[in-house]
């Protein structure tokens, strides 16, 4: 469990970044438009880069794939939960008029709509997280080639 202490951290204060970024947008009424939603890419990237390369420092000689995947995904998943629950809250309880706004550019049918939102949120963070952590790890990870060459040369 204190491995993971870690990349809660950092899914905690990613989280908080997407949470002020939203707000942001909503004081000027453009939390509707969902082509600015396309910049919570870079800031899951961010937080998610950070936590692998964080840990890798903290764990020089244990870091492998593996673990460096494992603290991408919970970074994100974290990020992903947190901000989930703070949408619906906010769609539900801060400002009522937010999902009816949202599906008036969308949707029709504001009924069934209030569920799909929540779980396309949830679905692209997650993705999103999936997507960033294999791409990272292309980057963190140890070359097997280098190690090769080292042994044949010796």
């Amino acid at each position: 469990m204190k491995q993971f202490a870690q990349p809660i951290r950092f899914g905690i204060a990613t989280s908080g970044c997407l949470i002020a970024y939203f707000l942001i947008l909503s004081l000027f009424n453009l939390h509707t438009n969902i082509f600015f939603s396309l910049f919570n890419g870079i800031i899951t990237a961010g937080g998610i880069y950070e936590a692998i390369k964080a840990f890798k420092l903290k764990h020089p000689d244990s870091f492998d794939y593996g673990k460096g995947f494992t603290a991408g995904l919970i970074t994100g998943f974290v990020a992903t939960f947190a901000f989930t629950i703070f949408f619906a809250l906010y769609s539900t309880e801060v400002n009522v008029l937010f999902l009816e706004e949202l599906s008036t550019v969308w949707f029709k049918d504001y009924k069934s709509f209030e569920g799909i939102v929540f779980f396309t949120v949830a679905v692209m963070g997650f993705a999103t997280t999936v997507v960033l952590t294999l791409s990272f790890m292309q980057l963190f990870k140890t070359s097997r080639n280098l190690k090769r060459k080292l042994v044949n040369n010796t």
